[in-house]
């Protein structure tokens, strides 16, 4: 078991022995990180859970739970105190800690996996940028958290199937190819067509361009933007098991699209209008109705929507999660009542919404626009300041927070850059295993000897190392990987207290000695462990 889930253990029997053993009553049994120094290692609320039971007041049912406590943890403890209505806070010896230490080390590679009650098969569908021109900065967020959402549900201990939706039919492909077609023979872009340098340069690229048909032009082109697409996000540490196109839904017979219509008249919610086919999404939560086959006969983007998520659903997923940008803030809606069409418990499908990035430089913010042509493309941005900090700087703000990703500040290679920061503090502690005499690691990690005169940020260091599966669990259940990024530079400034307070190369005392080394470990393990969750890196020297 996890330290920290060991000691709740310890609370909840302690509860039980004053109770006869009968589970405590309802309510959720905390024990967390006091917001105070002073106020012991960990607090718990167990008292004020037992009083009405118990017919006694909380201080008092909070003495006895202590003297129970202090039973059952025995050396690990050093003292308990009661602090307010009926607080018990617990002070931990140097024993516990070291303990808790070698626990963590020997977890292993399975530090931070979690083992969910139920185990899920989630799809992750995220950036899905249509095949009209290079991937923008605008994607590297998206990019981001979909991978590092990814990597957080797998260590969380689901399966994970990570899904790009490339929209490669419709009206913008075939203004795509009559943008490269116009340019090929000489003519200005049509109004609503896409310009910028890549459109020339896929109409030089594309043999005998002048002479082919746009719709052609526009199958070929969108072809070679897909490809530089995959090879980009390749570059940017974010790689799909499925690659899935949209035109695929309109292929076949019965195709994706008749099966789903199928299965939209069993559940009953099909109707038509004015010589067009309605879906009654209306009584799932949406704003209107939506077409799925206009009165040509032929079927919407809508329909897609609706044939692809069946899709999904029939592929065997639990849970179908759509990552998409802030202004698609009422497919929210739309997702779940087709999930609710179809039959299906619209909690099967999520929809986090990412706010904008703004690229910022000498205070004023880039132009994004990909039909204009005027766009900080994904590649520039890692030429100017590498994958790691823009991994870091798209992942280091929620979600739902707008991002102004300062150029200036990403490509400094000092600790006011926190992803630098972070790096530096995994060189460093790479470094202090480099000088380290020969065996001394070793030796260290299989000692089970118990240190004694542990100081205030060696401690803290064990506390910060021991919060990466409630971090990670925390992360996960909210789809917040910013989280993450929050705790590895807490755990990055942590360190630096220990590097400052705990020499551990100018140690002399050989059990304190091997504790930090042991410690140093577990401290690099798990910075790298939450560095590797964000896609950064964790350097060996900088």
């Amino acid at each position: 078991m996890h330290p920290i889930d060991d000691l709740r253990a310890a609370v909840e029997a302690a509860a039980g022995d004053l109770r006869d053993g009968e589970p405590t009553p309802k309510g959720r049994l905390s024990l967390e990180r006091p917001k105070k120094a002073g106020f012991g290692d960990y607090s718990t609320n167990a008292a004020m859970l037992l009083a009405p039971a118990l017919g006694a007041s909380p201080r008092e049912v909070a003495e006895r739970l202590g003297v129970k406590l202090s039973e059952r943890l025995g050396a690990s403890v050093e003292r308990v105190e009661v602090a307010g209505p009926g607080f018990l806070n617990v002070f931990l010896a140097d024993a516990w800690y070291v303990d808790a230490t070698r626990g963590v080390l020997q977890a292993g590679d399975g530090w931070g996996h979690g083992e969910p009650e139920v185990k899920l098969n989630v799809n992750v569908e995220y950036v899905s940028a249509n095949p009209t021109g290079p991937m923008t900065a605008a994607s590297a967020r998206h990019a981001a958290y979909g991978d590092a959402l990814a990597r957080m549900l797998e260590l969380s201990g689901h399966a994970v199937a990570r899904e790009y939706y490339f929209n490669n039919a419709g009206g913008q492909i075939d203004r795509l190819g009559a943008s490269v077609g116009a340019l090929a023979r000489g003519e200005d872009v049509p109004e609503d067509g896409y310009k910028g340098d890549y459109v020339k340069a896929l109409a030089e690229q594309i043999p005998n361009a002048a002479e082919r048909s746009d719709e052609e032009l526009g199958a070929e082109a969108s072809s070679l933007i897909m490809e530089g697409i995959r090879t980009t996000l390749h570059a940017y540490r974010v790689d799909f098991d499925t690659y899935f196109l949209e035109g695929s839904l309109h292929e076949g017979s019965p195709s994706p699209i008749d099966i789903a219509f199928d299965r939209l008249r069993e559940q009953g919610h099909l109707y038509e209008s004015d010589g067009a086919l309605w879906l009654r999404t209306t009584e799932f939560g949406d704003d209107k109705d939506r077409v799925l086959k206009r009165s040509t006969g032929a079927p919407t983007y809508f329909a897609a929507d609706v044939a692809y998520q069946e899709d999904k659903f029939r592929r065997g997923f639990d849970k179908a999660i759509y990552v998409l940008g802030a202004d698609h803030h009422g497919y929210i809606a739309r997702l779940k009542a087709i999930a609710s069409s179809l039959g299906e418990d619209p909690e099967r499908v999520e929809v986090p919404i990412l706010q904008f990035v703004h690229i910022v430089e000498g205070g004023d913010r880039a132009k994004m626009s990909k039909r204009a042509g005027d766009f900080v493309t994904l590649t520039e941005l890692i030429e100017r300041i590498g994958v790691d900090a823009t991994r870091w700087f798209m992942l280091s703000r929620s979600h739902d927070s707008t991002i102004d990703l300062d150029l200036e500040l990403a490509s400094k290679q000092d600790p006011e850059n926190p992803v630098y920061y972070v790096q530096y503090a995994h060189a460093r502690l790479s470094s202090i295993m480099r000088n380290l005499e020969a065996g001394e690691v070793e030796a260290a990690l299989a000692s089970e000897a118990t240190a004694a005169g542990l100081n205030d940020a060696d401690r803290e260091l064990v506390r910060r190392v021991l919060a990466f599966p409630g971090e990670v669990r925390e992360a996960t259940d909210r789809r917040a990987p910013h989280r993450i990024a929050t705790y590895a530079l807490e755990l990055a400034q942590a360190f630096s207290a220990f590097w400052r307070d705990s020499p551990v190369l100018k140690e002399s005392d050989a059990e304190l000695r091997a504790f930090r080394i042991a410690l140093s470990v577990a401290t690099r393990r798990t910075l790298a462990g939450a560095l590797t969750l964000l896609g950064v890196s964790a350097p060996e020297s900088m």
